[in-house]
């Protein structure tokens, strides 16, 4: 009888190789680059699948949560589609912040997590989205279902960070605005659409 566990001879390449959760568009997962701790900003190499020193972050601001992307995700015509002036999407995987209650101190590394909503942004015309999500089985953030449930404050740090991180002298700050659950699920269907519009179906 042949043992149903996959087998992989080598690590899967974490964008392309790994699905997207259990449940997509509500329960994804998510492959985490940077961590609250982190005053450098790691990105994954999307040739070799590494995680890769991207640049130290210019201000004293902190990430307010874990942030990666969903795998198997693509921000492409459908995303942009969705954003009010955007051009087209950023053309990277879609990213996603998880909110956890015990520190997570590690990065490159995949987790389950709750959609909750997510805010938008546009980066050189094009939609840039970040979709918040919450660790699934978080004994403090895990029975929130929207981001309306969220402390405003905490909302407002993920706006700060995401309208500051890149920002220059002279330069004006990103705008973001928040949105729902209803509406992140809309972006992570249009995402994996994109995604095999590009890349094709799931690896065999």
């Amino acid at each position: 009888m042949s043992d149903p566990t996959p087998f992989f001879t080598w690590r899967p390449h974490p964008w392309h190789g790994v699905e997207p959760g259990d449940d997509p568009p509500e329960q994804v997962q998510a492959y985490i680059e940077i961590t609250p701790f982190d005053l450098v900003k790691y990105e994954l190499d999307k040739v070799s699948g590494f995680l890769c020193v991207d640049r130290p972050q210019r201000t004293s601001s902190q990430p307010p949560s874990l942030y990666g992307f969903i795998p198997r995700t693509l921000s492409g015509e459908r995303v942009g589609r969705l954003t009010e002036g955007a051009i087209g999407g950023d053309g990277d995987p879609l990213d996603i912040c998880v909110l956890s209650e015990r520190p997570i101190e590690a990065r490159d590394l995949l987790l389950h997590a709750k959609v909750i909503g997510g805010l938008t942004m546009l980066d050189g015309g094009e939609a840039d989205d970040k979709i918040v999500a919450v660790l699934r089985g978080d004994f403090v953030w895990g029975d929130v279902d929207d981001l309306d449930q969220l402390p405003g404050v905490l909302v407002e740090r993920l706006r700060h960070y995401f309208a500051t991180y890149k920002l220059v002298p002279g330069a004006e700050p990103n705008v973001l605005t928040p949105y729902g659950k209803d509406h992140a699920m809309q972006v992570i269907s249009a995402s994996l659409e994109d995604y095999e519009d590009v890349y094709g179906g799931p690896p065999r």
